[in-house]
């Protein structure tokens, strides 16, 4: 059977999930330049693909012209029109498969999300290292005939930054930390007057820059970076594409179990993940970092962790789990990083 020459990608959400995808891509494109890939995703997502190559994204506009099964069918219509030869559906919800429905005669391969091991993990059944999201990805285009080694990666440049962006970063001689601080569920996120504790200790020597979004989140950051000379808030003030410009520039990225560290991590930088009511071994760990960048819950205090995979289910209590990781250990791994980085 002939390979195909243009796969149509589906990833419409979350941003996590959406970011976790471009390694593969990249990895996809440098191994296979002569196919063609088209990504379907949600519009603010398009710029997390602008350094692909021989990749084209196409916008899915699932809350106006493309919602419902109608607006699904005209969706599938211009897709098809493109020339595309098979499917990769790395998402695999029903919105993905009521428009592969429409792709009747094409070859179409989904993710196996591993529902049945990660149901094993979380009831305390099996607490083992399960196969990585981004490998579950790369496993979609084996079954199409396209075999990935994503073991030697390789990352963008950091991009060149606009005086609007230079701006963020109080002293160009020092290193500069990205501090991603919230989640989309308590369990997973750290104590804002923590981790201000962990801000203050950083801004004596490195460039702080705080990222998240929401208009609480962005009011609770422009508090905290007004009480400090070498913090600023990125919050609320740059599209997506600026934020990753600026993120490509960081030295380090300290981040919840979130979108952000998932970001950075797709642009080659180092990420520490402090990790709540959740855990690395469901597979959810940004992209190429190793073990001991992942700061964990205490599990024999906690012994039900993780509590689900995406931190929305938590005995009572369990919020409190993250708070056993010190700003002590948040800093000493921090510091550490840097420290190797500027050894180099």
């Amino acid at each position: 059977m002939l390979k195909p020459k243009h796969i149509l990608v589906i990833r419409l959400s979350a941003m996590g999930d959406v970011a976790m995808a471009v390694p593969v891509l990249r990895a996809f494109t440098q191994h296979y330049p002569e196919i063609k890939i088209t990504v379907l995703t949600k519009p603010f997502f398009k710029p997390l693909f602008d350094n692909l190559q021989n990749v084209e994204v196409v916008e899915a506009e699932v809350n106006g012209r493309h919602k419902g099964v109608m607006g699904l069918y005209k969706l599938s219509k211009t897709l098809k029109s493109l020339g595309i030869a098979a499917v990769a559906d790395l998402h695999n919800v029903l919105r993905s498969k009521i428009l592969k429905f429409f792709f009747f005669g094409i070859t179409v391969v989904q993710i196996n999300k591993g529902r049945s091991e990660k149901n094993a993990l979380i009831s305390g059944k099996n607490f083992k290292q399960l196969k990585s999201t981004h490998q579950r990805y790369a496993d979609v285009f084996e079954k199409l005939g396209f075999p990935i080694d994503l073991s030697n990666p390789k990352f963008p440049t950091k991009v060149e930054l606009t005086p609007k962006l230079k701006a963020f970063i109080s002293n160009s001689e020092s290193k500069t930390i990205g501090i991603a601080p919230f989640a989309a569920y308590k369990g997973k996120m750290y104590p804002l007057n923590l981790m201000e504790e962990v801000i203050t200790e950083l801004s004596k020597d490195y460039n702080v820059i705080l990222f998240g979004g929401g208009n609480k989140e962005v009011e609770l950051l422009n508090t905290i970076e007004a009480k400090y000379d070498k913090v600023c808030s990125a919050a609320g003030k740059l599209s997506l594409k600026e934020e990753l410009a600026l993120i490509s520039n960081l030295d380090v990225m300290l981040s919840m179990d979130s979108g952000n560290g998932h970001l950075a991590a797709m642009l080659g930088i180092k990420v520490i993940t402090v990790w709540g009511v959740t855990h690395p071994y469901s597979g959810f760990t940004p992209f190429n970092q190793p073990e001991d960048h992942q700061l964990l819950a205490d599990r024999n205090q906690f012994p039900k962790i993780p509590t689900s995979v995406y931190g929305n289910k938590q005995p009572e209590g369990y919020n409190k789990a993250i708070i056993t990781i010190s700003p002590v250990e948040i800093l000493s791994k921090t510091n550490e990083i840097l420290q190797k980085k500027a050894s180099l």
